[in-house]
């Protein structure tokens, strides 16, 4: 008998320890669940993986974790589309996003922003490397954006490179930019670029292409015309940059891009923005906004003011240029093994 009550005494203690156990189970999954449900998401599209763009997004995801928001803590969620430059896919990736309810948008590149524009008025966003916002229709005013967008621009120091032109290639007289015919973004930069190497003197030749399969042909068609060839931060340019520097090398014609990763891809030099920096500005202002700190309508465009000189010491030697004194002191080597 006594045996008897102890097993059924044994019997209720595991029961109740079971129960427990599950009962702990449960409270803690409702407990992660509501802890996920706490974790700010931001949504990311990017319109191509070149090396640019893919090093101002890493730069957005150390903006955030400079302001408490880091993805391998579990403190922020990152959703991420890359739209590979095809703009069929654009709409339908800025849906997906939209659908997470994120709490903030981030756009790399000018389609990507425009397209999540497209589809939202009430999910801020915030752009990563645009170079006009208002001429791309996204913003009111740069000072004032106005909207729910807001962001940083990567606008040139288009100056300061045909100037560095001026001094590595004192002979030039003709440039040609080339640029892409299909990205709004480009045609806007190489109007500016237009408008500033005219101020130096030089006179401008402009090659818009529709596609990179353009662009071997028309970089031989300007063989014998055109003394250096400029590259805005053009997204469909940037991607093709190996086979631009080729082209370009077969005809012996030196190629100023607007960006230090072009540079590293076979640019011979520019002054450049640092991309990584312009992604963890963008990353900030979007850690700003989950915070409750900044809004996008009052808040400025960021625009840098200055940039880094850097040269590819590979390209120097194929063009047999030595650089001035002056710019010798300033410059940073970025030949692609120097960056490995």
């Amino acid at each position: 008998m006594k045996n008897k009550k102890l097993l059924v005494a044994v019997g209720l203690i595991a029961a109740v320890l079971v129960m427990n156990f599950f009962m702990e189970k449960d409270q803690q999954t409702t407990a992660e669940k509501k802890v996920a449900q706490d974790i700010p998401t931001v949504g990311v599209l990017q319109f191509v993986s070149h090396p640019a763009l893919d090093t101002i997004y890493q730069g957005v995801q150390d903006g955030l974790k400079e302001k408490g928001y880091d993805v391998s803590k579990k403190q922020v969620k990152i959703a991420f589309q890359n739209g590979q430059a095809d703009q069929s896919k654009l709409s339908t990736m800025s849906q997906q996003l939209i659908d997470q309810k994120p709490d903030v948008l981030v756009g790399i590149a000018t389609p990507a922003a425009q397209s999540l524009a497209n589809l939202t008025t009430e999910i801020p966003i915030v752009l990563g490397a645009v170079t006009d916002p208002v001429a791309a229709g996204l913003v009111k005013d740069n000072q004032k954006p106005g909207g729910n967008i807001t962001g940083v621009s990567d606008q040139a120091p288009l100056k300061s490179q045909f100037e560095l032109a001026k001094k590595i290639l004192p002979k030039a007289k003709t440039v040609a930019i080339l640029h892409s015919s299909v990205e709004d973004n480009a045609t806007v930069q190489a109007k500016s670029a237009e408008q500033e190497a005219k101020k130096l003197g030089y006179e401008v030749k402009l090659y818009p292409i529709p596609s990179e399969n353009e662009i071997s042909q028309t970089i031989q068609s300007m063989n014998g015309k055109v003394d250096f060839i400029y590259v805005p931060t053009d997204n469909t340019m940037a991607n093709a940059m190996q086979t631009i520097v080729e082209a370009a090398n077969n005809i012996k014609v030196p190629v100023i891009p607007a960006v230090d990763t072009m540079v590293v891809d076979g640019g011979l030099a520019t002054i450049s923005i640092d991309q990584y920096q312009l992604g963890v500005e963008s990353g900030k202002m979007a850690a700003d906004i989950i915070d409750g700190k900044s809004k996008p309508a009052d808040t400025p465009i960021f625009v840098f003011d200055n940039g880094k000189m850097v040269a590819n010491k590979k390209q120097l030697a194929f063009f047999n240029i030595e650089l001035p004194e002056e710019v010798q002191k300033e410059v940073t080597y970025v030949d692609e093994e120097d960056a490995k």
